[in-house]
């Protein structure tokens, strides 16, 4: 930790040199624009944080926004890569998936994907929101800009953004006809192509597509069925009609993405319990040998965005979303050849969308009223065959299947104005009040005789027992306040102080086991009601104060914004999944889930972040040289943590994808050549300790690392091509991102590890990329 802690002084030094060096400074945004885009001066970097266009310097939050120019530059390829560059954020492909996304921003959010369980970090395309986190890790081409939001986003982006929102806002079409064609080639026979043409049909009509194939060998082999494991097998489109006459604005837009991949398996980190399997020794490879059914994900959706303005200051909005996703997985939590812990699984989610917003922009007051809606549905099944245990146990090919299916209606009121008391100091109020319903059936059956007939055609497996059948429902309402004051001493400076809040909705486990609830009235019965509370789960919600401090110096080459927060996390939702024995027989045959709002928490940090032009026009006219950085901090610690038998273990307990310093340091020094540019572009991004559940584990807790990046990029002064090479994990740094673990006992000597569900034991890592050398060439016609 003392190492960590030195290297995140040496990256704050590096910066605080950066601010206080040096005649001229900066990059493009004032929150880190990312590395390399210049197009943008200083704070003047317009966003949609407050769901109307300002300046990035006037938003009294934090915000990170990265320009799709910047991306590319950096050969950023997929969202997960961003998070090396904003601070107290954690973007992780979840384990066992290639397109599920875990994230997590100043210490919340969600790990767990399956249906039933809410976001704690809003994901929004063009805004409009994404129910479920599958197919979420989007690959990033035809980007204008990504927007990442600190701190509970409640009033304006509504449920499930306790921890922040990221918007991801693709590229309007230019005014002339254009094609693009960009090639990336690198190790692991990683071949990508994106093709995106758009055209006008009239003065104000135009028409736009972009296709992408993206392919890559694996990192690692499944030694048990000879395919490739953490390989890429994308296809995806983009497609997009705009209309625009001046006080109206029209766009469709619709997406597709087919993800053939193959099944992303973990590694074993402990020998097998019952076969002695030995651990192997590239952390990519495994011995899984499920594959009953093919690793698969399908995602489409479409969006309509329409603009109208009525006057010159008073403009409405329409958004209406509709997206559908469906995915097959074969996750062998084992990772070994047997069933010892194999969970086939289906997911599939749909979700139809509408938001009318009426924006109003007056000389001192401005401000937007809304309404929202959500209509969304969420379906998971899986087997969890326990072969192994069922062969001890007299239960051959013993199953335990969970189906869940959860739907969502939600509909909110909102608004937030800015008024200006005087020519400096504005004060902004706002609210959000919603109405969130959820319905979950669960239905647990037992088998045996293998996996059931949703997954094997004909399966011989015989139900032997009903352990849930569950109906029920219920609405949560909350209201979601907001309010912010703001200094402006002049354009370049905003001292701001802000109060927000956030809930994140509940609802009913879907792994959980009716025949296990107690009875929690008293009454001598285990009823339904005694089931509903045990299934049962509250909303969480966090109350943040933030104090920042936004500024552009220097005639603009020198761009920090500062950001200090305390944040009172209450009901913290605490999911968990524990073997049971169903039978008394001292064997757990089957696992349930267990959700309860067992804890209360304080998450506390600071950020900083910046960037500085160091200088110009020192080697031939255009050549400059430039820093970025950020640093985040964060103290988050439980007060309340009740475990399952009633005591408080908060001194036991940590946030989870939480480390405490969080910090990147980049570069770009920029070289005429010819007729053209040559940047050389560095990045260093740190994260400190951190752990993958509440409960600390030495296995698949991963130790502080750093990250380092380098590209070196030609791009013509006209803008008909570039030619990138590209560098990710110089050092080829070995890092955990994600983990299983099924095991009780330490592994130290007179302490034996113990299999808690299934008999090999089950503590499996699942692993950042090793270093990826790729090269980039674009042409624009």
């Amino acid at each position: 930790m003392n190492a960590i802690c030195g290297r995140a002084l040496l990256l704050s030094g590096c910066a605080a040199i950066a601010t206080f060096a040096a005649p001229a400074a900066a990059q493009d945004t004032s929150v880190a624009d990312g590395i390399g885009a210049e197009e943008t001066q200083g704070n003047g970097i317009i966003v949609t944080a407050r769901r109307r266009e300002e300046r990035l310097q006037d938003v009294p939050i934090s915000v990170t926004a990265l320009t799709g120019e910047a991306l590319e530059q950096q050969g950023i390829l997929e969202l997960t890569q961003v998070a090396q560059q904003v601070p107290n954020i954690t973007l992780e492909v979840s384990r066992g998936t290639n397109t599920t996304l875990t994230a997590f921003i100043r210490g919340v959010g969600q790990q767990d994907p399956v249906a039933g369980f809410e976001a704690g970090v809003g994901l929004y395309i063009d805004d409009v929101y994404l129910n479920r986190p599958q197919a979420a890790v989007l690959d990033v081409y035809d980007v204008e800009r990504i927007e990442v939001l600190r701190g509970p986003q409640g009033t304006l982006y509504g449920r499930n953004t306790i921890g922040g929102a990221i918007k991801y806002v693709t590229a309007e079409l230019p005014d002339e006809t254009s094609v693009s064609v960009r090639g990336t080639y690198g190790n692991y026979d990683q071949a990508d192509l994106v093709i995106t043409a758009s055209t006008p049909i009239s003065d104000s009509l135009k028409i736009g597509a972009s296709g992408a194939r993206l392919s890559r060998g694996g990192f690692g082999d499944n030694l048990t069925l000879g395919t490739e494991n953490y390989n890429k097998d994308v296809w995806a489109a983009r497609g997009t009609i705009e209309f625009d006459n001046g006080p109206l604005f029209v766009r469709l837009s619709g997406d597709y993405i087919k993800d053939n991949s193959e099944a992303r398996q973990g590694h074993r980190l402990i020998p097998g319990l019952l076969t002695g399997a030995p651990v192997l020794d590239n952390v990519f490879d495994t011995r899984a040998g499920l594959n009953i059914v093919d690793q698969e994900v399908e995602a489409y959706g479409g969006a309509l965005n329409i603009a109208l303005e009525l006057s010159d200051t008073i403009t409405i909005k329409s958004i209406t979303g509709y997206r559908e996703d469906k995915s097959t997985t074969p996750i062998d939590f084992d990772s070994l050849p047997a069933g010892d812990l194999d969970v086939p699984a289906i997911y599939e989610n749909d979700q139809f969308s509408q938001e009318l917003q009426l924006l109003y922009e007056g000389d001192r007051l401005s401000g937007v009223l809304g309404f929202y809606y959500l209509d969304a549905n969420a379906f998971t099944a899986f087997d969890v065959l326990l072969a192994n245990t069922g062969a001890l146990i007299g239960l051959p090919g013993l199953n335990a299947q969970t189906l869940g299916d959860v739907g969502t209606e939600t509909y909110s009121f909102f608004g937030d104005f800015t008024y200006e008391l005087t020519d400096t100091i504005s004060v902004s109020l706002g609210g959000r009040y919603t109405n969130d319903k959820r319905t979950s059936r669960v239905l647990r059956t037992t088998f045996i005789g293998g996996f059931s007939d949703l997954f094997v055609p004909n399966s011989p497996a015989i139900p032997i027992a009903v352990t849930s059948d569950f109906l029920g429902s219920e609405t949560f309402k909350d209201f979601n306040p907001r309010a912010s004051i703001s200094w402006q001493p002049n354009r370049n400076h905003n001292i701001y102080f802000t109060y927000s809040q956030g809930f994140k909705g509940g609802g009913f486990d879907p792994r959980g086991q009716t025949s296990a609830a107690p009875d929690l009235d008293g009454d001598g019965d285990r009823d339904f009601d005694d089931q509903f509370e045990f299934l049962r789960f509250a909303p969480e919600t966090v109350d943040s104060f933030e104090l920042g401090w936004k500024a552009s110096l220097l005639d603009n080459r020198l761009n920090v914004s500062v950001a200090a927060f305390l944040g009172q996390y209450d009901n913290v939702q605490i999911p968990g999944s524990v073997g049971l024995d169903t039978n008394g027989d001292g064997v757990n045959d089957s696992f349930i889930g267990i959700t309860s709002n067992a804890a209360s928490a304080d998450v506390n940090g600071f950020e900083f972040e910046g960037n500085a032009l160091v200088g110009e026009d020192f080697a031939g006219e255009g050549s400059r040289f430039s820093v970025n950085w950020s640093l985040g901090y964060l103290d988050a610690g439980f007060d309340t943590f009740i475990d399952a038998f009633g005591n408080d273990v908060a001194d036991q307990r940590v946030f989870q994808n939480t480390p405490d310093i969080t910090a990147h340091m980049g570069f770009n020094l920029g070289i005429p050549a010819g007729s053209g540019m040559v940047d050389f572009i560095g990045l260093a991004s740190l994260r400190s300790d951190a752990s993958q559940f509440e409960v600390p584990n030495p296995f698949l807790d991963q130790d502080g690392f750093v990250l380092v990046d380098a590209s070196l990029i030609y791009t013509d002064d006209e803008g008909r091509f570039s030619i990138g090479a590209h560098v990710k994990n110089l050092f080829d740094k070995e890092y955990i991102v994600a983990g299983y673990n099924f095991v009780a006992g330490n592994g130290t000597p007179g302490s034996p590890f113990i299999s808690t569900l299934g008999r090999e034991g089950t503590l499996t890592g699942f692993y950042g990329d090793p270093r990826r050398v790729f090269v980039t060439a674009e042409v624009n016609f």
